[in-house]
């Protein structure tokens, strides 16, 4: 993968409006099978290329959750980073990411609650330029008076 920051945390004390970061992946085989494996979701559409080719999609498809894994990694290991939580995420699936298909996945700091800890980002990856998911996420972020 790769990243625009060092992994970490990022205290909710010094995130701005603003802040983004990303990362891309190159999705593949491998990734659709293991995730296939782990969710246990074995939909043909993700792991049979002759039933794929069948379907609106004309080939196989990525887990779009696989790809919404892409906006946790971010937000688990950069922005805010290591301690925070999860909260709530909405997805909206624009187009069909494939195996082969170098993703970016990416997250902006849209609202910051400092009583709350809660911040609130744009959420989206693209392939190509072209957006193939985005939605809005609320963390919990980590505070250094918890430390």
């Amino acid at each position: 993968m790769l990243d625009n920051m060092p992994r970490g945390t990022i205290c909710i004390e010094d995130i701005e409006i603003g802040m983004t970061r990303h990362l891309t992946k190159l999705v593949t085989d491998r990734d659709i099978a293991l995730f296939a494996e782990v969710s246990t979701d074995c939909n043909p559409v993700h792991l049979d290329e002759d039933y794929a080719r069948d379907t609106i999609f004309e080939g196989r498809i990525a887990h779009g959750m696989l790809t919404a894994g892409l906006i946790s990694a971010v937000i688990g290991e950069q922005l805010p980073g290591h301690g925070t939580v999860y909260l709530g995420q909405t997805l909206r699936f624009m187009a069909p990411v494939r195996p082969g298909d170098r993703v970016r996945a990416e997250v902006a700091v849209t609202q910051i609650d400092i009583a709350k800890r809660r911040v609130t980002m744009d959420t989206h990856c693209a392939v190509d330029g072209k957006i193939v998911l985005k939605g809005e996420a609320v963390v919990l972020a980590p505070s250094r008076k918890f430390d």
